[in-house]
């Protein structure tokens, strides 16, 4: 028997001869007149729908396409093993059937190699359900062979980087991406059956904003002029509750020009809501209903098992203020301290502040460091300081903190949301306070956008907004600890190799 999972590790050379033998099996086809990568094969059924259908289809002729990923058997009959998008199914020959050239053809094949099968459907004597090839026909040559379906592929770094061979060789990979696929479609639908319009705005802006990060720069050569790629698209959703749609939202990529970590990926994806006379509280609401809408569409239920923990997403969830959280995980009270004794009881602490910082920098740190990670959740954490959320309404009878939420599951920030600042005046002073601190050296502060404070001007009505990164929601609904685990094709250095 020949499967992926018995061969042991290959060296460079054995490697480049198995590549030799492939392309000499490319010319033997070539010298019978069969052309190796071929053209449009109609297929009548997935490997899945004769599994499923199998007592309608008994005896009857099918046609297949997949790839082998295994051959077994000698002589004048053999098995294989067909994957197709679906699944697997069992392929039989027999030369008495198929005659001793075409049964030739069919032992010349390796794993890899991209077939369609024509067949009978039949149950073997062992009770696995197989299609006996009446005929088949070469659609793809693999001139590389597979890799090892448990040695070569445990390889965390291979996997990310040749993701194709991922999807062949482990089922549990596909099964994710398939999962992603329906998550996003969910939250699509679950945002359309609540009047909200899909739109799509610039991905390349004059003015990166929407967010405090470090944009990535690019430059058009025919205005001549640099332009920088989104780390947000909520300045532009917010300029069209002023032209009047009242319920948008967009899912799309953004872009930071930040690290990589397990939980960060420069290139992520993101879906933000905006609803024109709506606030925080709308959003909460509209946050713990899509949640547990996701979980029971992708689960059958809202109780979510992450990396050994079991997290119910069921609302109502528990609200808790930000300076409560720090008292609570970190043991300081920063209750009506000034700047200079907040400073000092994070240095006191180890905390590390860029220079110019204040009391809200101070919070911001002692949150990331003692809070976030004990933050199991769901949980909102609430009324973040207004120079920490530059785009926020602050809080009625507090101006100190905003009306502003972040929910926290698994000990990590799943989104963000506020009622949204539509006060011009405020907005132009929060972006002047901004830009001074990029002066200071904060590359990840807001820059001033004018057009923006025009837009306003013209009158927003008061909103809620939200933003959920997407990537994140994933690892959690399949149990995903890397962010590479729920990319396709996530981002790495190149190999020196």
């Amino acid at each position: 028997m020949t499967n992926m999972g018995e061969r042991s590790a290959e060296s460079v050379e054995e490697l480049n001869d198995q590549m030799l033998i492939r392309r000499e099996k490319l010319e033997e086809w070539r010298s019978e007149g069969i052309e190796p990568f071929g053209q449009r094969y109609d297929r009548t059924h997935t490997a899945e729908e004769i599994r499923s259908q199998f007592e309608a289809l008994e005896g009857q002729t099918v046609s297949i396409a997949g790839r082998i990923i295994a051959k077994r058997g000698h002589g004048k009959a053999s098995f294989a093993d067909l994957l197709d998008g679906s699944g697997t199914i069992q392929l039989f020959i027999k030369i008495n059937t198929v005659g001793e050239e075409l049964y030739k053809q069919y032992q010349r094949l390796d794993l890899g190699d991209i077939i369609g099968v024509k067949g009978t459907v039949f149950r073997t004597r062992m009770g696995e359900i197989s299609v006996e090839i009446n005929e088949f026909c070469l659609l793809s040559k693999a001139l590389r062979p597979l890799p090892e379906k448990w040695h070569g592929l445990k390889d965390v770094d291979l996997r990310y980087r040749m993701r194709y061979l991922d999807l062949i060789a482990n089922p549990e990979v596909r099964e994710v991406f398939i999962t992603r696929s329906k998550i996003i479609q969910g939250i699509r639908d679950f945002l359309l059956a609540r009047g909200y319009l899909e739109v799509e705005t610039p991905m390349l802006n004059v003015i990166p904003g929407g967010g405090n990060a470090r944009p990535f720069a690019t430059h058009h050569n025919a205005l001549d002029m640099d332009l920088y790629m989104r780390i947000a698209p909520e300045l532009y959703l917010k300029r069209l509750l002023v032209g009047g749609f009242e319920k948008v939202f967009e899912i799309g990529k953004n872009f930071r020009n930040e690290g990589i970590s397990t939980k960060h990926n420069p290139e992520y994806t993101m879906v933000e809501v905006y609803e024109a006379y709506g606030d925080a509280d709308t959003m909460m609401a509209l946050t713990e209903e899509l949640f547990a809408h996701l979980a029971v569409l992708v689960k059958g239920t809202t109780r979510v098992e992450f990396q050994g923990q079991v997290i119910d997403l069921a609302p109502p969830w528990p609200r808790l203020p930000m300076l409560e959280a720090i008292k609570k995980y970190a043991g300081v009270d920063l209750e009506g301290v000034s700047d200079e004794e907040a400073v000092k009881l994070a240095k006191e602490r180890g905390l590390e502040l860029p220079p110019g910082a204040g009391k809200a920098q101070a919070i911001n740190e002692f949150f990331d460091e003692f809070v976030e990670p004990n933050l199991t959740g769901p949980v909102f954490i609430t009324e973040h300081p207004v120079e920490i959320s530059p785009l926020a309404k602050r809080k009625p009878g507090d101006p100190s903190v905003t009306d502003r939420f972040e929910p926290f599951i698994v000990g990590w920030e799943m989104a963000n949301g506020f009622s949204e600042l539509n006060d011009p005046i405020d907005q132009k002073e929060r972006f002047l306070q901004q830009v001074e601190q990029r002066k200071a050296g904060d590359d990840e502060a807001h820059m001033m956008d004018e057009d923006y404070i025009v837009a306003l001007e013209h009158g927003m009505p008061p909103a809620g907004g939200l933003g959920i990164g997407i990537d994140r929601l994933v690892m959690l609904l399949t149990d995903s600890p890397s962010i590479r685990d729920v990319l396709l094709f996530p981002h790495m250095r190149p190999r020196v190799d």
